[in-house]
């Protein structure tokens, strides 16, 4: 299968690596800081995500957090495209806002796909870190924004975007961009935080967030870690007293349908920490509903195969496939 260019998506013209540049016919010049290229620089909603990967690069990479051995990204990946691994073999896969590349991982590991990976912030640096054994191989790396992914259309076999659209700024928008670089007949798949009713927003996260995201990222960060175990016990006392419902007013992510099970307790800490910052600091969070971005994906020329959720041991995602025709 032919390698897809990489383009300045300001212009559609190719770009060609010269030292640790980019650049385009016309000159354009872009950095290839660390061999990565980096399209579109301005990470000014999105620098909370570079922080926090490049702080917690490994949190969700290693088999090792895990007691039960279970690798939950591979499970989360496989269950949510319902994806064969024989059937990926020399495809050309997008993969939209991939952090400290959790999923990138068990793509290079696991098929022979080639992988165009992009995140608009510096998290790419956490990736290739995570991820440099298949470097240059299969796998092509850049810092690019959704809005102007550095790819022509029509080009890719599938396109995944977990854990992004609900904090990007154009939620719609974002999922078009997505559907462009998608060839007819092949697949697009993408999660996003739901709307499970009027009481999603009834909760600690969206009652905190107007002032907690306004924090800067290292104060936001010290403030979690400080109560992190207070509010990790508070949680499990409730649990245990069956007041449940009252877990979702403790300023911490939901650790028992949100986290991996069978987590040590050090670990647990840690992904409280991160998920938690994960929940207060991005710009923008905006949950959406099942049916309604079902409807705006039928009406933009996709074929739905799946809506719905999807359930990973004891979490569950919100997610959507289907067929560009």
């Amino acid at each position: 299968m032919n390698k897809i260019s990489l383009i300045n998506p300001y212009n559609n013209k190719k770009l060609i690596q010269k030292n640790n540049n980019f650049i385009d016919e016309d000159g354009n010049i872009f950095s290839g800081k660390n061999y990565i290229p980096r399209i579109n620089n301005s990470t000014s909603y999105t620098n909370n995500f570079g922080y926090q990967w490049n702080k917690f690069a490994e949190t969700q990479i290693l088999k090792k957090n895990y007691s039960d051995g279970i690798d939950i990204n591979n499970l989360r990946l496989f269950q949510q495209t319902s994806w064969k691994k024989d059937d990926l073999k020399g495809i050309n896969i997008l993969e939209a806002g991939s952090g400290a590349g959790r999923f990138s991982r068990v793509i290079l590991e696991n098929t022979s796909a080639n992988l165009y990976s992009f995140d608009s912030s510096n998290a790419v640096d956490a990736n290739k870190k995570n991820n440099l054994t298949f470097f240059n191989k299969n796998f092509f790396l850049s810092q690019s924004d959704i809005e102007n992914i550095p790819y022509k259309n029509n080009m890719f076999d599938k396109v995944i975007c977990f854990g992004v659209l609900q904090h990007t700024k154009y939620f719609y928008k974002s999922i078009n961009n997505l559907i462009d670089k998608l060839k007819p007949e092949g697949e697009i798949i993408i999660d996003f935080y739901p709307i499970n009713g009027f009481w999603t927003k009834i909760s600690a996260k969206y009652i905190l967030r107007p002032l907690l995201k306004r924090l800067p990222n290292n104060t936001l960060l010290k403030l979690i870690e400080y109560s992190a175990n207070t509010f990790i016990n508070l949680y499990f006392i409730f649990n245990k007293l069956g007041l449940n419902i009252l877990t979702r007013f403790i300023p911490i992510c939901d650790i028992k349908n949100a986290l991996p099970d069978n987590l040590s307790p050090e670990k647990l800490r840690e992904w409280v920490i991160l998920d938690t910052f994960d929940m207060f600091s991005p710009k923008y969070d905006n949950p959406q509903k099942i049916s309604k971005v079902k409807k705006y994906m039928e009406n933009n020329n996709i074929e739905i195969t799946f809506a719905g959720f999807v359930k990973i041991k004891n979490m569950k995602s919100a997610v959507i496939r289907g067929i560009k025709k």
